[in-house]
C-alpha cells in the first residue's frame, strides 16, 4: 500500500483552486463593459481609445496593459492588448459615439 503524501495533496488543491481562480475571472472580464462585443465601452471618438485602454488594469494581476493594434470589425472599434506584468493577451471592444446632444 501506499504511503499518504499530504503535502502533494495540498499542493494539487491549492493548484486547482488557482485554476478556478483564474477562469472565474476571465468570465467576470468577458462580462465587464468592453470585454465582449456584445458589451463595448462607449468612447466619443478613436483618439480617447488610447487613453481609455492606459486607464484599465488586467483582471488576473491588476498590471497595465500594453496596446497591441486597433481593428475594425462589425461597426465596433476592437483593440488587442497584453498585460506587461502576466503577458495574458486580450480583446477589449469598443463603440464610437457621442452621449451629447448635438
Amino acid at each position: 500500500m501506499g504511503k499518504k503524501r499530504p503535502d502533494r495533496t495540498e499542493r494539487r488543491a491549492r493548484e486547482r483552486a488557482a485554476r478556478h481562480l483564474v477562469r472565474d475571472r476571465e468570465k467576470l472580464a468577458a462580462l465587464s463593459p468592453g470585454g465582449s462585443a456584445t458589451r463595448p465601452l462607449e468612447v466619443p471618438s478613436p483618439a480617447v481609445i488610447d487613453a481609455r485602454v492606459a486607464s484599465l488594469r488586467c483582471p488576473q494581476c491588476d498590471g497595465e496593459y500594453a496596446l497591441d493594434a486597433h481593428d475594425a470589425e462589425a461597426g465596433l472599434r476592437v483593440v488587442s492588448v497584453t498585460c506587461r506584468v502576466c503577458h495574458v493577451p486580450r480583446r477589449l471592444w469598443f463603440r464610437l459615439g457621442s452621449s451629447a446632444p448635438s
